[in-house]
């Protein structure tokens, strides 16, 4: 079948979406008795789709997630007390709307990344800008744009977001220059954008890795008093993966 110059000229208009549609309704017959507003529609619904497509795409490599996650497969039935009503709640993502945070803490293994990563995949299905940090490579990429004159940019980006991630936090003692790093990122993104921090470490000991008392409760202050909390328990998911599978899940000698 020959292209028709219809077809040329909406992708010359960038209309990709527009051109796949009138191609599909040429190769069936049937649609050609349908009304031309009937058609049309069913053009322009073609070319939203593919422009929704196209954004996510965008968001989600602009995001760099670091695991694949959605919330549609979230287990529930896993023992490590995850609160589902609440859960519903921040899949519905009011909470970003309002620049609300919220702390994933629980020991290794229990899914809090995955849980962070999950709810930034959603957010970028609701048009919403997202970043991914594991926070010790944070520190180490601002150390770097400090030395090479990137410094501010990189702190404009992190503000910018609507939704940032920060993963593995506490990990270690902070030095105070990580630390006043830190409390720019909070403070930049204060009742701007919402931030996801996920933390081994109990909320309670979070001041002793801060160090500089000011500056901890500085940055406390404007995380931890707005934020939500989904305090998790239970055997690694990694390890009851290894046990639904017939695994062995202990380390080989």
């Amino acid at each position: 079948m020959l292209t028709h110059p219809t077809h040329d000229r909406l992708i010359a208009l960038g209309l990709t979406g527009m051109a796949k549609a009138l191609e599909d309704q040429r190769r069936q017959p049937d649609v050609a008795t349908l009304p031309f507003e009937e058609r049309l529609a069913m053009m322009i619904d073609r070319e939203a789709i593919e422009r929704e497509n196209k954004r996510l795409e965008r968001r989600l490599k602009a995001a760099s997630l670091r695991q694949s996650a959605i919330v549609e497969d979230i287990d529930h039935k896993a023992p490590r007390g995850l609160d589902r009503a609440l859960f519903q709640k921040l899949i519905a993502g009011e909470w970003i709307a309002r620049h609300q945070n919220l702390l994933v803490i629980g020991p290794t293994g229990v899914g809090k990344s995955w849980i962070a990563c999950a709810l930034g995949h959603k957010a970028c299905r609701d048009d919403r800008s997202v970043l991914y940090h594991r926070v010790p490579r944070l520190f180490d990429a601002l150390a770097l744009a400090r030395g090479d004159g990137r410094y501010a940019r990189l702190l404009k980006n992190l503000a910018r977001a609507d939704l940032l991630i920060l993963d593995d936090w506490g990990l270690a003692p902070l030095t105070p220059e990580q630390a006043r790093d830190l409390l720019e990122i909070i403070d930049d993104r204060h009742g701007r954008g919402s931030t996801i921090v996920t933390s081994q470490l109990p909320v309670d000991h979070w001041h002793e890795v801060l160090g500089n008392p000011t500056i901890a409760d500085a940055i406390l202050d404007r995380l931890v008093h707005n934020a939500h909390r989904l305090t998790l328990k239970g055997d690694s998911m990694r390890k009851i993966a290894a046990k639904r599978s017939g695994l062995d899940a202990s380390p080989a000698l």
